[in-house]
């Protein structure tokens, strides 16, 4: 019942520091962090201790599914080769980087800071995808540094079963062994995506109904994570890899008011989930301090870390970004490397990755491991998180309101040229009737002539749309009393009154949120 009870508690904080953080214009995640560490640090608080299977089949499937679905595959391919050096060269060398710094200024020994190196070398998708939200960034660095997160799971994962061998056996690296291992690790994942993204796809395909539509995209992620995991391969990168596909086919796949409910849904999932975990973070650092005896020194400990990771990618991006620019004839620039370099952000997968070492590692080594994991994750999230937005202000990389404003216009005068054409077609073959087609040219007509002299028209005039809105609002809202009475006076049965109502209530999905 206790941990009923802090997960409700989890939840009621993460709405009201949400509210806040919308207000202060921070992101949650890293409001939430601090929420969590501050309410760790309160009288009368129990002692959090998070379960491994919690955070790896329980929180980790859809989050990475939904930052997965957000990355178009276009931006995808227009990235790949940088996406392939971080994932791979960065991560063997952040992992390095820090085994040799932990080795040097913690108890733990060579084996052990390997562990740790490894647990922290892959920047966090869940992370880096909750900071970038709000950030207007050019397409092509949204899908790096989203991919980055994504498809760097498979190495880190490798070197953390090295690792564990290395540092809790005693054993030798087996090369051969290691390469196979690796092989599996990816192969394994992506068949498991092909084959569960291709299911979901046929059955979605022939699937009507909303809550069945529901239920089988909430389940997809966790049979793909759990069929890799069975086979031996990453379950992240086949989450991923699902997520990937389903998201180029979910204009074929669903339909516009599936769409809406699933959005709708999977937004309180991500939500609640985030919150929970981001919350535990925040509120077992405290814990893993009282119950910490090797050493006192921590803080700094966990702050040179993060650093190194800081300084490792730094030394990664910068020359990278300027190889690729003299590639394509341009020359080398700072901004967008150091809003990339500042992105690493590390999260939920570091975390599910410390909470796997095994018991039989020394408790003082293992406990270390897990709260300079827990500390190093709470400085990124804080520290980058807090001033991520604001250096990308400053860097001049975000797109602009009018940079934003002028492709939306383009757009729609693309959209209502080709609607305007249909309707020229639809003419030619007499296929309506004629008054009807001359009363939506007019229409069309005019919303171009607006768009063209950059006046808001009837989908963008805000004043004019709420107005419309909320006067269609209150017919609803008499219809919906008229309902009622009819129920109530005996009139109509309650099927009727149900079904009537639903047609109401999908009137009112189309109009949006009332936030007046």
């Amino acid at each position: 019942m206790r941990s009923v009870e802090i997960v409700l508690a989890l939840v009621v904080l993460a709405t009201v520091v949400a509210a806040f953080a919308g207000r202060l214009r921070v992101p949650a995640p890293s409001l939430l962090v601090v929420a969590g560490v501050v309410a760790g640090l309160l009288p009368g608080v129990p002692d959090i201790r998070v379960s491994p299977e919690v955070v790896s089949l329980v929180v980790l499937p859809p989050l990475l599914f939904a930052a997965g679905e957000e990355l178009p595959w276009r931006d995808l391919r227009a990235v790949w080769r940088p996406v392939g050096v971080l994932a791979f060269g960065l991560v063997a060398a952040s992992a390095a980087a820090v085994a040799v710094v932990a080795n040097a200024i913690t108890p733990l020994p060579l084996g052990m800071a390997f562990v740790l190196g490894a647990v922290l070398a892959s920047t966090d998708p869940v992370a880096v995808t909750a900071l970038g939200r709000r950030l207007s960034l050019p397409p092509r660095v949204q899908a790096l540094v989203q991919a980055e997160s994504l498809f760097n799971d498979a190495t880190s994962l490798l070197l953390f079963r090295i690792a564990l061998s290395v540092g809790l056996a005693a054993g030798a690296v087996d090369w051969g062994h290691t390469a196979a291992d690796f092989g599996i690790l990816v192969g394994g994942g992506l068949l498991v995506a092909a084959l569960v993204a291709g299911g979901a796809y046929l059955v979605r395909r022939h699937t009507e109904d909303p809550v069945l539509e529901t239920v089988i995209s909430l389940v997809t992620p966790y049979a793909a994570y759990v069929l890799a995991e069975a086979i031996g391969g990453s379950g992240v990168t086949a989450v991923v890899v699902t997520s990937v596909i389903l998201g180029t086919q979910a204009t074929k796949v669903t339909s516009s008011r599936i769409r809406i409910q699933l959005g709708a849904v999977y937004g309180t999932v991500v939500f609640l989930l985030e919150s929970v975990v981001f919350g535990l973070i925040g509120l077992e650092l405290p814990e893993l301090v009282r119950a910490l005896t090797t050493t006192t020194m921590w803080p700094l400990e966990a702050l040179l870390i993060a650093v190194t990771l800081l300084v490792v990618r730094l030394l990664w991006v910068f020359p990278l970004s300027a190889a690729l620019q003299r590639r394509s004839g341009r020359s080398a620039t700072w901004q967008v490397p150091t809003v990339v370099s500042w992105a690493g952000a590390r999260g939920v997968v570091p975390l599910a990755a410390a909470l796997s070492i095994p018991l039989t590692a020394p408790a003082e080594y293992r406990e270390l491991v897990l709260l300079l994991t827990t500390a190093v994750i709470v400085v990124t999230l804080v520290v980058q998180g807090f001033t991520l937005a604001p250096l990308v202000r400053r860097t001049g990389v975000a797109l602009t309101t009018e940079h934003v404003q002028q492709e939306r216009s383009t757009a729609r005068l693309r959209l209502t040229q080709a609607g305007l054409d249909h309707l020229d077609s639809l003419t030619e073959n007499e296929a309506a009737p004629e008054f009807l087609l001359d009363q939506l040219r007019d229409t069309w007509k005019a919303r171009m002539q607006r768009i063209a002299e950059d006046e808001p028209d009837e989908m963008t005039n805000l004043t004019t749309a709420d107005s419309y809105r909320r006067l269609r609002r209150e017919l609803l809202a008499v219809e919906a009393d008229e309902l009622e009475r009819l129920f109530q006076t005996g009139e109509i049965t309650d099927h009727t009154r149900r079904r009537i109502q639903r047609m109401l209530d999908l009137e009112h999905t189309v109009l949006g949120d009332d936030e007046h």
